[in-house]
């Protein structure tokens, strides 16, 4: 019920209906002093102190100068109206509550004040003491949970400061073990690759073949597969893949492996043909060759259905395994592998070029056509060395094979000084002739002194 008409003996002596709030700062505001009145006497037994202005003026004023919690206003002022005096306090103090008084007549009004002044809400006179005394508790209660917010704000971004900062400082830590860690897996990835190429050259060593094809078909999968945009996995795939795509032969008879693949009919050809077979057999227990191996399988099918060991066709014969299949027949064309008269490098590219769409795919034949125009890649700068020359650090610049295709030293080995001694040993005691090709960045030997 409105104060103003309720006599003395009916004035209210409540308490806050809800007990526990600290006690706060509120200003009034309203033009009638009568109201003013009674709005302190309402909300002075509640332990807050009560500051009163007759004018929006007058509260801008002590807004200005006070620490002020809540601003309860009229909305009927002459000179500026509660909407508009709210509407400022949002501006200046967007922390303090505010809650607008008004009559049924001022609803218009009313709407103004809660999208412009962004007013908590509003209390319709005749106000009823209960209610406007819960509205004050309120919005005292939403002030404090906003402030109480922006300090739980600030003790998490101290928070999270002392965290990144304990993170970096982890990391930091880290990051040598990374390093460690970085550093084994790659030497166990070259020594892996190192075991490939020495299988590989073991293959070659038991048919017999010039030095270096397998090493010189996985060289020119990579680049292929490597201009047909195809994954590093892949690329990496079709290497290993070129290095160990005649692994399965290794079971078959020596007769055999000396026979050109035009010559070869019935029995023959039956068996020669299950060597992809045999050589994806021989490397799918190794997990970092399965990739690999399933190429070795594919890599004789063609894009005509007419290949083996599984008859793909078109899209069912993946790029990959093409270009793996078409490295191996451009580099057996020239070693007398796939017919009686050995081919010269133009005319193994010409039988190539002829076998598209048959044979491999459009697309896979115009990029080794692209990739055999363009100039040959720069081989990195190096240096001829004998034994007597070499020195611990240097690195080599190319795989040293023996005579008949064993790997002897991989590309990226690094001297030391046993090696050097065991080499010199080695080459004095047989009279070898051996020259090593090392990375120009290597340290230099010594000039002899005059």
């Amino acid at each position: 019920m409105n104060t103003l008409l309720a006599p003395p003996a009916l004035q209210p002596r409540s308490t806050d209906p809800s007990p526990g709030l600290a006690p706060a700062t509120l200003l009034f505001v309203d033009d009638e002093p009568a109201i003013l009145n009674a709005l302190r006497r309402l909300f002075r037994p509640q332990g807050h102190r009560i500051l009163l202005a007759e004018s929006g003026a007058a509260a801008l004023e002590i807004l200005a100068r006070e620490k002020i919690d809540l601003v309860l206003s009229d909305m009927r002022m002459p000179g500026m109206n509660g909407a508009q005096l709210q509407q400022k306090v949002c501006q200046g103090w967007p922390d303090v509550a505010r809650l607008l008084l008004t009559g049924y007549a001022d609803i218009d009004s009313t709407i103004a004040a809660i999208n412009q002044g962004e007013i908590q809400r509003y209390v319709a006179k005749p106000w009823d003491d209960q209610e406007l005394l819960l509205a004050v508790r309120d919005g005292l209660e939403r002030s404090r949970l906003r402030q109480e917010n922006r300090e739980l704000l600030a003790q998490t971004q101290r928070h999270n400061e002392e965290l990144e900062r304990r993170v970096a400082a982890r990391t930091a830590e880290l990051s040598q073990v990374n390093g460690m860690l970085e550093q084994a897996f790659a030497e166990l990835s070259d020594n892996f690759l190192l075991s490939i190429k020495v299988f590989s050259g073991l293959v070659e060593l038991r048919e017999g073949d010039e030095v270096g094809y397998s090493e010189r078909v996985g060289q020119l999968a990579r680049r292929l597969a490597a201009a047909l945009g195809l994954s590093q996995t892949e690329q990496r795939d079709c290497y290993a893949a070129g290095l160990l795509h005649e692994v399965g032969k290794i079971g078959l008879p020596d007769a055999l492996l000396r026979k050109p693949v035009s010559v070869m009919r019935g029995e023959d050809l039956a068996q020669y043909r299950r060597y992809p077979l045999l050589g994806e057999a021989a490397l799918m227990p190794l997990s970092g060759l399965r990739g690999a191996a399933k190429l070795v399988r594919s890599h004789q099918e063609r894009v005509d259905g007419l290949g083996f060991p599984d008859g793909l066709s078109g899209a069912e014969l993946p790029l990959a395994a093409q270009v793996v299949g078409l490295a191996a027949a451009y580099e057996a064309l020239q070693t007398g592998r796939l017919s009686e008269q050995s081919h010269d490098a133009a005319q193994a590219r010409a039988v190539v070029h002829q076998a598209a769409g048959t044979h491999f795919s459009q697309l896979v034949v115009a990029a080794f056509d692209q990739l055999m125009s363009e100039a040959p890649i720069a081989a990195p700068c190096e240096r001829q060395l004998v034994a007597a020359d070499l020195m611990p650090g240097m690195v080599m610049a190319q795989d040293l094979l023996s005579p008949r295709g064993t790997l002897l030293l991989a590309a990226g080995f690094v001297f030391d000084a046993n090696v050097i001694a065991t080499i010199r040993d080695l080459v004095t005691r047989e009279g070898l002739g051996i020259v090593f090709r090392i990375h120009n960045t290597s340290p230099k030997p010594a000039l002899a002194q005059p």
